[in-house]
């Protein structure tokens, strides 16, 4: 089970997240692409301390909403959406192999993920967009009970699938995230994420809000850098996890 964090938030000189001190504890960063955080320096930044720790660099396209921070939904044709993620992909793409790497798969932030998990023509824009762009590019995208759905979609579009889980998010009874506008959407508490994260890596699944057990198989595991617990989270997730493989 791999640990994913959202990284590179940070903008100018105002500062989101401890990019430097999660980055030792993870597998695979999610890397800002300019839309609704980052620029180009913070790019650079984050895609050299990826590098420099060895881990995996994913690009975090979103919409064009820096102010909303990528989270409110914005209208989009399927072909500007295909335009927008082929710009944002482009661009952390062209700085990692400046800098002697790639981009190894893609991740939808925000509005943008929660569009494309509700609705299949946003999702079919998405995995087209991955596809042109690079021949088996991987798409990341929310494990949940129509995953079986998502992986047939992906299999006729021709891209390969990355589940992923949160450890710092509620889900409801349908396998989707709580809204952040809900209480109790975000765990605070690190014991609370710890726990969530544990339960999804050994069990394949977690309680919704209401305590109604989905199945959720996923190949990685992500803390938000933006929840004010991450490096405490992280930290104790990626040491349970190596536990837990090495008594295996």
């Amino acid at each position: 089970m791999k640990l994913n964090c959202d990284l590179g938030e940070s903008f100018g000189a105002w500062t989101m997240g401890q990019d430097e001190e999660v980055m030792p504890y993870i597998d695979m960063a999610n890397i800002a692409c300019g839309f609704h955080a980052s620029d180009p320096s913070i790019m650079v930044h984050t895609v050299h301390l990826a590098l420099a720790h060895k881990v995996q660099i994913g690009a975090h396209p979103s919409y064009h909403d820096l102010v909303g921070f990528g989270r409110r939904s914005i209208p989009h044709s399927a072909d500007e959406i295909r335009h927008i993620l082929w710009y944002q992909v482009g661009a952390l793409d062209g700085i990692c192999r400046a800098e002697g790497g790639r981009v190894e798969y893609v991740k939808p932030h925000g509005a943008l993920n929660n569009d494309m998990m509700k609705d299949e023509d946003t999702l079919r824009a998405v995995m087209e967009a991955v596809a042109v762009y690079q021949d088996g590019l991987p798409l990341m995208v929310p494990a949940s009970v129509y995953a079986e759905e998502h992986r047939a979609l992906a299999d006729h579009v021709g891209i390969p699938l990355i589940f992923e889980a949160f450890a710092d998010r509620a889900y409801d009874d349908n396998g989707r995230l709580v809204s952040r506008k809900e209480p109790g959407a975000v765990h605070e508490d690190p014991d609370a994420i710890l726990s969530q994260a544990m339960t999804l890596a050994s069990n394949g699944g977690v309680h919704s809000i209401n305590g109604r057990w989905l199945d959720l198989r996923a190949d990685s595991l992500c803390v938000h850098g933006d929840n004010v617990h991450a490096l405490a989270a992280t930290r104790s997730i990626r040491k349970a996890l190596h536990r837990a493989t090495t008594s295996a």
